[in-house]
């Protein structure tokens, strides 16, 4: 009951993994970002280099270009200087003529070593024939000087022809430099544009990551605060009903405590505890169990104010919280209209059930001075309200016999049973004539969180008067049974000793009970011997009879318990189907030093041998007392001579040392071990 259920698991997993995905998918989104801005970074590099490289290339080829025009421009003087020399005649013309010859050169040296391989090839190839030109140009001037008018008239006209032809081929350079630069530029412009549209596309893209990457963020911290607050509504209330849990119940005590004072208000509390619910989770199932709980939860939102807190303490315990309840008569018309919607049958599944429960009213400042001193008293009134099996209960001191201090002990031991603060110790028993140990008796103790360890002289009678006997003795069973199967699944066949109260004697649903658990922990039945007192007995003996009954039908053994000291009578061990008989320790202790005591041990075990029914005698404390009950026909000894109680941890270390000491000897005295 109350705890995390599977599918509350899962979601619980589910919104784990939905937060990782969304971080992985941030991580993806960062990284894709981070991609972009570095294509970005990549593509501006590559930009500025492209249009780096493209300038230079194109200032190359204005330079060639501009080279070779010049080159173009010289031929063109050189033949305006030869034309202006055939007119003029020699005298005249002859010093612009052969200044202008040959200027070339030194263009044509550069273009042969500039540009790309064809560029150079072109250069030299042309070069050759300006070369020949020029040649030819000088020949005019020597054929002038030597008055050769019509040698150097005929070489002018060669001049003229492979002028004109020298032109034309550096006109066509110059036009296929033009064009090469106008493409060059053209296809830079297209890489250009590529290159632009790439970085429109990834500064989309990362603006896109950017804004994934800040959607994903948003949604994962949407998301934490989601987890954050589911977390802290799971801290303070119950995984089942849904209602609040403890916690919550004190934080909102301290709180309306605190309100309740500065404005001199009451404010009430309500304990409630329903009457059957154990009887249906054993006989129905816990599917049952949960889904009445969820309709007293739901019963209860329906009864009180909005401004009330409804919570589950725990198990089928609730409380509601009455701020500004005005007076303690109007928490108790409340506490009235629970108890009436809870009395009303339920439909579960078909099964009608009527649970009813018990509700203790407390009321700040009338009861109490505090929170802690509130919820202890409204569990005071409502185990009043149990034990009286009135309904409801107020608050009052001296409301009955027991004292608020022992009531709040009722308190405290139900929710001890409730969170497993017993602890189980047992005691070895042997067989009076070998030593060997023949079981256990399991002991329960109370680890109380501010007391410590107690006996069960402390807590026993309190659970026999309060009814909380029941639901001690199937604690000890469950625990019993469970310590039984650890040692069978680790070899040790080591049978337990149970104390059961008269009240489970009454209850016809016990040998159920206890065949349930039998099976639950799959220990046979004759491994537990159930010890059941004589007052025991003798209390409506004809429902107990029929109880042992059943518990004799579900294979058990029966021990009555501290034989001698109640109420039976002969007849009794006739009717009853028991196996075994212990005598009590009062008897025991003093066999050896009472003359009256002696006979009454030698007067049992006899009743006992007649009976068949084994015999143990409790209370050895010494060798001497068990050399005598063994001389007696005594079956089975148990007492501190042999060993005190001891946690189960214990228990296998001190067996091995018990085998080893009694190897020789079956009365070698025992190690202590804590009470």
């Amino acid at each position: 009951m109350g705890c995390t259920l599977p599918w509350e698991r899962y979601d619980g997993v589910r919104m784990r993994s939905k937060i990782m995905e969304s971080r992985a998918m941030a991580r993806v989104a960062m990284g894709g970002l981070a991609v972009g801005l570095v294509a970005l970074a990549g593509l501006a590099l590559s930009s500025t280099i492209s249009m780096e490289r493209a300038t230079a290339h194109v200032r190359d080829l204005n330079e060639i270009s501009d080279r070779w025009g010049q080159v173009f421009q010289q031929t063109n003087l050189e033949g305006d200087a030869m034309r202006d020399y055939m007119r003029a005649g020699t005298a005249s013309g002859r010093q612009p003529l052969a200044s202008a010859v040959g200027r070339a050169e030194a263009d044509f040296e550069w273009l042969q070593h500039h540009g790309v391989r064809t560029d150079t090839e072109a250069a030299a190839s042309i070069r050759q024939t300006y070369t020949s030109y020029t040649e030819v140009l000088r020949e005019i001037v020597r054929l002038g000087d030597q008055g050769d008018t019509a040698g150097a008239a005929l070489q002018a006209d060669m001049a003229d022809f492979a002028a004109s032809s020298l032109r034309k081929q550096i006109a066509a350079i110059v036009a296929a430099k033009r064009h090469e630069t106008t493409e060059y530029l053209r296809e830079e412009d297209r890489v250009n544009r590529q290159l632009r549209f790439a970085a429109v596309v990834a500064f989309l893209i990362d603006l896109g990551l950017l804004g994934l990457f800040t959607l994903v963020l948003l949604d994962n911290q949407r998301r934490v605060r989601r987890q954050a607050a589911k977390s802290q509504h799971d801290a303070l209330h119950d995984a089942l009903t849904g209602l609040g849990n403890r916690t919550l119940l004190a934080e909102r005590m301290e709180y309306g405590v605190r309100e309740a004072h500065r404005y001199g208000e009451r404010l009430g509390l309500l304990l409630i505890d329903l009457n059957k619910f154990k009887e249906v989770n054993d006989t129905l199932g816990h599917h049952v169990g949960d889904l009445l709980l969820k309709q007293v939860a739901a019963r209860l939102h329906a009864t009180v104010r909005e401004v009330d807190l409804v919570a589950r303490l725990g198990g089928d315990e609730f409380a509601v919280l009455l701020p500004r309840v005005g007076s303690v008569s109007n928490a108790t018309m409340v506490a009235e209209r629970i108890h009436e919607a809870l009395c009303a049958p339920v439909q579960l599944e078909g099964i009608t059930l009527e649970v009813g429960a018990s509700v203790g009213v407390a009321v700040y400042p009338v009861d109490s001075t505090d929170a802690d001193q509130l919820l202890q008293h409204a569990d005071v009134a409502m185990y009043v309200a149990k034990r009286g099996r009135v309904g409801v209960a107020l608050y009052e001191p001296g409301l009955d016999d027991n004292s608020p201090a022992q009531l709040t002990v009722v308190s405290d031991l139900r929710r001890a049973i409730d969170r497993g603060e017993l602890v189980l110790y047992y005691q070895p028993k042997a067989d009076a004539g070998t030593g060997r140990i023949c079981g256990v008796e399991a002991l329960a103790r109370w680890q109380h969180p501010d007391r410590g360890l107690l006996g069960p002289f402390e807590f026993i009678p309190v659970a026999e008067e309060n009814g909380l006997i029941k639901p001690l003795t199937r604690y000890v069973l469950d625990a019993a049974l469970g310590q039984c199967r650890q040692w069978l699944s680790a070899g040790l066949d080591m049978p337990v000793s149970v104390n059961v109260g008269a009240e489970c004697l009454q209850s016809h649903e016990f040998p159920a009970e206890v065949a349930e658990l039998l099976s639950r922990h799959a220990v046979p039945p004759h491994m537990l011997t159930l010890e059941i007192t004589e007052s025991g007995m003798i209390t409506n003996a004809a429902r107990a009879a029929a109880v042992l009954r059943g518990l004799g039908e579900v294979g058990v053994r029966l021990s009555i318990d501290d034989f001698g000291t109640g109420y039976s009578s002969i007849s009794l061990l006739q009717s009853m189907p028991v196996h075994e008989m212990k005598l009590d320790r009062a008897f025991v202790t003093q066999m050896r030093t009472d003359v009256g005591n002696n006979a009454i041990v030698r007067a049992l075990l006899d009743l006992g041998r007649n009976f068949d029914l084994q015999v143990v005698a409790e209370g050895i404390e010494d060798g001497d007392t068990w050399t005598e009950l063994r001389s007696l026909g005594c079956d089975v000894i148990q007492g501190y001579f042999l060993s005190k109680p001891m946690p189960a941890d214990q228990f296998q270390p001190w067996l091995d040392s018990h085998r080893a000491a009694t190897s020789d000897t079956a009365l070698e005295p025992a190690a202590p071990h804590g009470a």
